[in-house]
């Protein structure tokens, strides 16, 4: 692939889940769900996205690059679904249309921000041009990646699934994601459902403060709405994602 991936894997049965986590998070965000698959129904592949936690950076972040920097995880793969998360949901589209490679059964993007303004626009691009700060003290970096990654209020500063997203120095800590990634952009949702050759489906949490399930029902009238939940689904009510996976397994 020319960049190292972290992966995690596990699970049994034919079919394989891709999950894919979010903007500043890691792959560990899917540890509840990992533990409810890990007797089937399905094998999961779970990757830190390039210029996240344990993988390795790109040299420019586009979709269309994290895509390529995907597709060999699924490679070779007869039955595939991928469950992706904002950021990872829109790379899981990408992975649906077969322009990288590999064959997607049913693809669905969770929590996908779909209305961006040009403030917001111009605030992930600032974000992208700073380095990341040093922190004396690690739990003082845990609450940044916390904030960073939407998981504030969620998960515990000292949980083990923080721990990808930081990194030691002799100086300090430090987030462990590029900040580069935040100069990704707007996706083009509606073009990517169009493009896929899988089956798609946008799903969204009932209190979605990044993006309302209204928002998310312009782009796809027939969006799941996931009752009582918010952005991070998947970190709040694991059991409900993999219903959806029983779901689009099925």
């Amino acid at each position: 692939m020319g960049e190292r991936l972290r992966v995690q894997s596990g699970g049994t049965g034919d079919a394989v889940v891709l999950l894919l986590h979010g903007l500043g998070a890691t792959g560990d965000v899917w540890q509840g769900v990992h533990d409810q698959l890990a007797d089937g129904p399905c094998r999961w592949i779970t990757p830190d996205l390039p210029g996240h936690g344990l993988s390795d950076p790109l040299d420019r972040y586009t979709f269309g690059h994290f895509a390529a920097a995907l597709a060999p995880l699924i490679d070779g793969e007869e039955h595939v679904v991928v469950l992706g998360h904002s950021l990872g949901g829109v790379l899981g589209l990408a992975l649906a249309s077969g322009w990288f490679g590999g064959s997607v059964d049913r693809a669905c993007g969770l929590g996908i921000k779909v209305a961006w303004s040009a403030a917001e626009l111009s605030g992930a691009k600032a974000y992208a041009e700073r380095a990341n700060k040093l922190y004396f003290l690690r739990s003082e970096a845990a609450e940044r990646y916390l904030k960073v990654s939407g998981l504030g209020g969620l998960v515990d500063p000292d949980d083990p699934r923080v721990d990808a997203g930081l990194t030691e120095t002799p100086d300090g800590w430090k987030l462990a994601f590029d900040p580069r990634t935040f100069a990704v952009g707007r996706p083009d949702v509606p073009g990517l459902l169009a493009a896929s050759q899988a089956e798609t489906l946008l799903a969204v949490g009932e209190h979605d403060q990044m993006c309302s399930p209204e928002q998310v029902k312009e782009v796809d009238a027939n969006a799941t709405v996931l009752p009582g939940l918010g952005h991070n689904a998947h970190v709040e009510d694991p059991s409900a994602m993999v219903k959806l996976i029983g779901d689009l397994l099925s």
